[in-house]
Order: structure tokens, then C-alpha cells, then sequence
């Protein structure tokens, strides 16, 4: 055997530890999404858990910590380039148990069980909301504006419950005092199947150059959830769906007055023509 044909052996041997390593470290890469989709039904499984047991104070961080992972798993499928159809229908599966069962069983536990039928029927409301919503994203993924959500996305209508939920844990006894929940859970639920544009914060620039503003804020934002993580919460969760809602209501009045000063500059036209 010549030195060219062991080099050449040589070269070959090392190809292909070169190639199984790539193989397994790609499968590793693809099993890292799904890891952290799994975290996210791990976090609406326990607070199913407590919220059945009355640990509300428990219970509803756990959809908090839902968001946060629910965020993170697409983010590392794109980064890495394992996004696939199956990730895609796992973290569907996951979002309707998170995003759509489990807030819609801690609400009933924490304040619409005095309502009897009427709270139960209430929680299916939102669950069967959270699902459209999601079937709906699905189908509709890569053929609308990325800035914007068409109806309100599932985490944060959950966050809405959760926030609520963990900023007044104490709960609700009797049938007057639960009916204002009622308000708490359908009106999120309708948002979700509406057509109303919620922004997405997918176009915000985490790399421009002028980001220390960012950073001091995500500072202050930090020290102030650790201070005050009760009234934090329920200010980013009803904060965002109002400040939607009052944008919404902004567009809406601008376009009508867009409309009626065309109209009457058509009308002003067709005098002056006439005459």
C-alpha cells in the first residue's frame, strides 16, 4: 500500500466523522424547538394542576412562563433553520393547552364557579376562541402583514386572565360579585376571533445602534417586575389590549373623516359643474 492510497483512507475516515457528527448535531438542532414547546405544555399542565387544587398565586405564573417559552421555541427553529411542519402542529397542540384550556380552567376555579352553568359555559367560550384563533393563524401564516395580528393573539389574551388571576388571587364566593368576570374573559375571547390589527413587535430593531435607551428601559421594566410583579403584569396585559383598542378606534375615526371630506369635495365638484 503506497502513503498516497493511507492518506487518502485517511481523509475519507475523517469525512465521515465529520458527516455523523453534522448528522447528529442537526437532529440535536431540531430536537431543541420542540424541547422548549414541550416546556410550554409542561407550564399549562401545572397550572391546571393548581388552579384544581386553589393555588391561584402558583398557578398563574405558570402561563406567564408559557408566554416566555412560547417566544422563544419559534425564535430557535428560525435561528437555527430546524423550523418544520411538524414543529409547527407541536407547538399549535401545546398553545391550545397553555393558551386556550388552561386559562380557561383558572379562571373558572378563581371566579366563575359561583355562576354555575353560566361560568362554565363562559371558560368553553374562550377555549373554543383560542382555538379558532390559533387554526386561523395557521392557515394564515406568511400571507398578511408581519407588523400585526389579525385578532388578539392566545398568549395574550391568557396573560390577560393570568395577570388578573395573580394580582387578586382571594377569588370570588358568590353570584354577584362574579359576574364582572364574565366581561374579563369574553371580551378577550371575541378579540381573538375578530379582525381587529394587533401589533406584533416583529419589526422592532434589537441591533440598531442607538440601544442603550432599549436597555436602560428593559432595566427598569426588570426592577420594577421585581418590586412590583402584581401591578406590572396587569398594566403590560390590559395595557396592551387597550392601547389596541384605542388605536383601532383612532384609525377607524380617521378614515371616516377621510371619507366624508372626499365626499364633500365630490359633492363641491358636481355644484361647481353644474353651474
Amino acid at each position: 500500500m503506497t502513503g498516497r492510497d493511507s492518506r487518502l483512507r485517511m481523509l475519507r475516515s475523517r469525512r465521515r466523522k465529520i458527516d455523523v457528527q453534522r448528522r447528529r448535531f442537526k437532529r440535536g438542532a431540531y430536537l431543541l424547538p420542540s424541547m422548549f414547546t414541550m416546556g410550554n405544555m409542561f407550564c399549562g399542565y401545572a397550572c391546571i394542576v393548581h388552579a384544581m387544587r386553589g393555588e391561584f398565586v402558583t398557578a398563574a405564573p405558570f402561563i406567564g412562563f408559557a408566554i416566555v417559552v412560547d417566544m422563544l421555541d419559534g425564535r430557535i427553529a428560525r435561528m437555527t433553520g430546524t423550523t418544520s411542519a411538524f414543529g409547527v402542529e407541536f407547538d399549535s397542540l401545546a398553545d391550545i393547552i397553555s393558551f386556550g384550556v388552561a386559562p380557561a380552567i383558572l379562571t373558572f376555579a378563581w371566579g366563575l364557579q359561583p355562576l354555575g352553568r353560566l361560568g362554565w359555559a363562559a371558560g368553553f367560550i374562550f377555549l373554543a376562541s383560542a382555538a379558532v384563533r390559533l387554526a386561523r393563524f395557521n392557515i394564515q401564516s406568511g400571507s398578511h402583514d408581519k407588523r400585526y395580528f389579525v385578532g388578539m393573539p392566545s398568549p395574550a389574551a391568557a396573560g390577560v386572565l393570568a395577570a388578573t388571576v395573580f394580582a387578586y388571587p382571594s377569588g370570588f364566593d358568590t353570584y354577584v360579585e362574579a359576574l364582572p368576570v364574565l366581561a374579563m374573559i369574553v371580551v378577550p375571547a371575541l378579540l381573538m376571533v375578530s379582525t381587529v390589527r394587533f401589533r406584533s413587535f416583529k419589526n422592532l430593531d434589537l441591533q440598531a445602534r442607538r440601544k442603550y435607551p432599549v436597555l436602560l428601559l428593559l432595566a427598569l421594566g426588570l426592577v420594577l417586575l421585581a418590586a412590583h410583579p402584581e401591578l406590572v403584569l396587569v398594566v403590560l396585559a390590559y395595557g396592551y389590549l387597550g392601547v389596541t383598542v384605542v388605536e383601532t378606534a383612532w384609525h377607524r375615526l380617521r378614515r371616516r373623516k377621510h371619507h366624508e371630506t372626499h365626499a364633500d369635495a365630490v359633492v363641491t365638484e358636481d355644484t361647481i359643474s353644474s353651474l
